[in-house]
């Protein structure tokens, strides 16, 4: 154990001894973290097969009608559900969004088609602030399905025929149209109940650019963050992609300067004292996720005392998620090392890693943008699990349960480098 914290010891004092690349290292991220957080307002392009989930509390054909053809539309990724599981699932990113639809609609939004003054139910979308472009993608296609399943309602079948005399009544005496609007939608009504009473049904259409229609529904958007009042903070999600990024190239560094020993001829003369080869690059591990650990707790520090970054959810599980991306970061620099065998060649292999890494992860921008295939790949990147478990662990307030597995999947890939490492690194140039 002696040798072990005196190797440790000399690289942590060769690391903090270079203030330059320290501040370097830590501003870096900070600024660009920043940037991101401040002028990025989710990706331009319509995703592909959104996960929604919805609730009908209403359960009538109207209802249903809307949510079988949201099921059957490509743009969703339809599941059912009940409200507080719905929540619970958009907290944590599992689906975009959650649309709940309000007992009474199917009879209410028929009723405001034709009517003005009637009560208009309102639909809640549940969403998730990170990704607010969807929020108008689901109020688009929420607004096409339900006016077509409230327009057939309103036109068809024993609902239409209730629904079209309940508004000659009121129009009859509605002070607030004028006689010659009044009298042209009467004529209107009229002509509907024949062809009703024939037995057709006109299609959505016709008819429904009349003076007297409006829109049968309202929505309300709901943000879904740790709880209470709190609101989005987009720095939240910067931070921690800038913060995985930029440590990533730490963990480089230390592995290039690991190399840069070997050619001095530092290895030769470590390698004469009684420690073995293990021991060596396990000093290196250990120091390189305590650099790794510092940088995080620094740059969170500047992401909570300037930009309102909160640990809203489990301060264990956010420690314990910052530990096992250290260890990643740590073990990675030193496999690459060992991949690359000279400084050079390392440095070029890095470049490449590092950048697939990050961009497969969801540091640039969020993997919902990415097709289908491409998501499902992303799990076995991770970088990914440590995003998504800073993530998990500040804006969208999760529990400790929510960082067992990103902590487990970061140490499991640590340990599959660190293996590879020793195997592969070369003791002579």
């Amino acid at each position: 154990m002696n040798a072990l914290a005196a190797l440790v010891q000399k690289d942590l004092i060769l690391y903090f001894s270079n203030r330059r690349a320290i501040l370097i290292t830590l501003a870096a991220p900070i600024l660009i973290a920043a940037f991101f957080g401040a002028v990025l307002g989710g990706p331009p392009k319509k995703p592909a097969r959104v996960p929604v989930a919805v609730v009908d509390l209403d359960a009538s054909s109207v209802s249903k009608s809307m949510v079988a053809a949201m099921k059957a539309d490509t743009a969703f990724a339809l599941e059912e559900s009940s409200e507080p599981e719905a929540t619970a699932r958009v907290r944590e990113g599992k689906v975009r969004a959650a649309v709940a639809i309000p007992k009474g609609f199917g009879d209410e939004a028929t009723r405001a088609l034709f009517r003005a003054d009637a009560k208009r139910p309102q639909v809640t979308i549940y969403y998730d602030p990170s990704q607010a472009v969807t929020l108008a993608l689901v109020k688009g296609l929420l607004t096409e399905h339900a006016m077509k399943a409230v327009s057939q309602a309103a036109f068809s079948g024993e609902t239409g025929m209730k629904v079209i005399a309940d508004s000659r009544a009121a129009l009859k005496t509605s002070p607030a149209i004028d006689e010659g609007e009044r009298k042209d939608l009467l004529s209107l009504f009229d002509s509907l109940e024949r062809v009703q009473s024939r037995g057709a049904a006109p299609g959505a259409s016709r008819g429904l650019g009349s003076q007297g229609f409006s829109m049968p529904f309202e929505t309300r958007d709901s943000e879904v963050t740790s709880g209470g009042d709190r609101k989005y903070n987009a720095y939240a999600h910067s931070f921690a992609g800038m913060g995985v990024q930029f440590i990533l190239f730490m963990g480089i560094e230390l592995g290039v300067g690991l190399l840069l020993m070997r050619r001095v001829g530092l290895w030769k003369r470590l390698r004469a004292a009684p420690v073995s080869r293990t021991l060596l690059l396990g000093s290196r591990i250990v120091s390189g996720t305590l650099i790794a650990l510092l940088l995080v707790a620094g740059i969170y520090a500047a992401a909570i005392a300037v930009f309102g970054v909160r640990i809203e959810g489990s301060v264990i599980g956010f420690i314990g998620v910052a530990i096992a991306f250290a260890l990643l970061a740590s073990t990675f620099g030193l496999l690459i090392a060992a991949l690359g065998r000279t400084p050079e060649a390392t440095r070029g292999i890095a470049i490449l890693a590092t950048l697939l890494l990050v961009m497969l992860g969801g540091a640039w921008v969020p993997t919902f943008v990415f097709p289908e295939w491409l998501q499902s790949a992303t799990l076995v990147v991770p970088t990914r699990w440590a995003i998504d478990g800073l993530d998990a662990m500040t804006w969208r307030g999760l529990g400790i349960d929510a960082a067992v597995f990103p902590i487990g999947a970061m140490l499991a890939c640590s340990a599959v480098f660190a293996w590879i490492s020793m195997r592969r690194f070369d003791w002579e140039e």
